[in-house]
């Protein structure tokens, strides 16, 4: 059935109508869309980039200088034999801990326990031949006395008694010898310590002599040297000042594989002259080694204590940023906004670093989110304590 003109004209200009009418509450529904937006943009704009600030902080520090330097033994001995002869046993085990007097090595005792009874032999010869002539002496002041002997006589039995009794005097000695060389066939530890491996095996023949290669060689434990160079500045800051006033200056000492400073030393010796090629002298700090953990030759960081505890300003390092050859911090005020502030960074200290210049205990400063912010800018801060880092590196250090 078709439908007839007129009702076709009027659907139409319905659906002409209902589409007028859609496109009007579509425009009128974006625009309080945008209305809306607009309104709310401001409102984001004003809270500012989320960042973390934290109150700087204040504490009684030592001020402390770091070096590299290497563990040294406080006795280090080559082991020499002091008689030739055949090695017939060595008493230790390579690299185990001896202590001073313990037998290491021995040498075959026989041809020096054959000399030792030579020596015997040739002092009761003299001490014999001593009393023969001491007697003969006697009878002749006798005869001298009754004018039955001629002078020239007593003379000569006086004379034989005194040459006895320097044989005897040299037999004696030539016994002690023997006997110190008997002694010698037995090596023993000089100090207590660490000993390395034999050089040299059973069997074989050694000699005397410092131009031979040593048996073994032997290191103290209980006690370490850590030699480090110091420069001049520090040297005259806090170590000649410690010497001439005959305190101690303490020294703090950390191995390749901590993160911290684990072991306390102090200075023991200090170089009789400063290199003038490097601008440093020689310090050398002594560390106690009950465990044996520090062995000669590691590598060691030590840091240098000088001075009076004094007040100091200590900030998180993250939170100085670099502005061509100058150091600087954003400082939240407390209207939340960033303002830039040049500062002097100091030396670090368990976890934080010292601000020598441009901060103020108390002010607050933003540690994190630094890359999102520039002086003058809004931010939404988030209170986090700078304790916190230090606590985490004084945990460290008494670990």
């Amino acid at each position: 059935m078709q439908t007839p003109a007129p009702l076709r004209k009027r659907f139409a200009l319905t659906a002409t109508v209902l589409a007028v009418i859609a496109l009007s509450v579509g425009g009128a529904i974006s625009v309080v869309g945008l209305s809306a937006n607009a309104s709310t943009a401001p409102t984001a704009a004003a809270a500012g980039a989320p960042v973390d600030v934290a109150e700087v902080v204040q504490r009684q520090i030592i001020d402390w200088q770091s070096y590299s330097g290497r563990i040294e033994a406080v006795d280090r001995v080559e082991v020499r034999p002091l008689v030739g002869g055949t090695l017939t046993a060595v008493h230790f085990k390579d690299g185990a801990l001896v202590k001073k007097g313990d037998v290491l090595f021995t040498i075959d005792p026989r041809p020096y326990e054959a000399e030792v009874a030579r020596a015997e032999a040739q002092l009761a010869g003299a001490e014999a031949r001593a009393g023969y002539t001491a007697t003969d002496l006697a009878r002749g002041q006798r005869l001298l006395g009754d004018n039955a002997i001629a002078k020239r006589d007593f003379e000569e039995k006086q004379n034989a008694a005194r040459e006895a009794s320097a044989n005897v005097a040299a037999a004696r000695a030539a016994l002690r010898a023997a006997r110190l060389n008997l002694e010698y066939t037995r090596i023993t530890a000089p100090v207590s310590g660490r000993i390395s491996r034999a050089e040299v095996t059973l069997g074989n023949v050694v000699t005397p002599g410092a131009a031979n290669a040593p048996l073994t060689t032997l290191v103290s434990v209980a006690k370490v040297y850590a030699s480090f160079d110091v420069d001049e500045q520090s040297f005259l800051k806090y170590v000649n000042p410690a010497r001439a006033a005959g305190t101690t200056v303490p020294v703090e000492l950390g191995l390749a594989n901590e993160d911290a400073y684990s072991r306390k030393g102090r200075v023991g010796s200090v170089d009789n002259r400063l290199d003038t090629a490097s601008g440093t002298i020689r310090v050398r700090a002594v560390f106690d080694n009950a465990d044996g953990q520090l062995v000669p030759g590691l590598y060691a960081r030590v840091r240098l204590g000088g001075g009076e505890p004094h007040a100091a300003v200590l900030i998180d390092e993250k939170a100085v940023g670099t502005d061509q050859d100058k150091r600087f911090v954003m400082v939240a005020d407390k209207d939340n906004h960033a303002n830039y502030r040049q500062v002097v960074v100091g030396a670090g200290h368990d976890g934080l670093v010292v601000i020598e210049k441009g901060l103020q205990p108390g002010e607050r400063i933003v540690v994190n989110g630094l890359q999102r912010i520039r002086p003058g800018d809004a931010i939404t801060p988030t209170v986090v304590p700078m304790q916190a880092q230090a606590a985490k590196a004084g945990d460290a250090d008494k670990a």
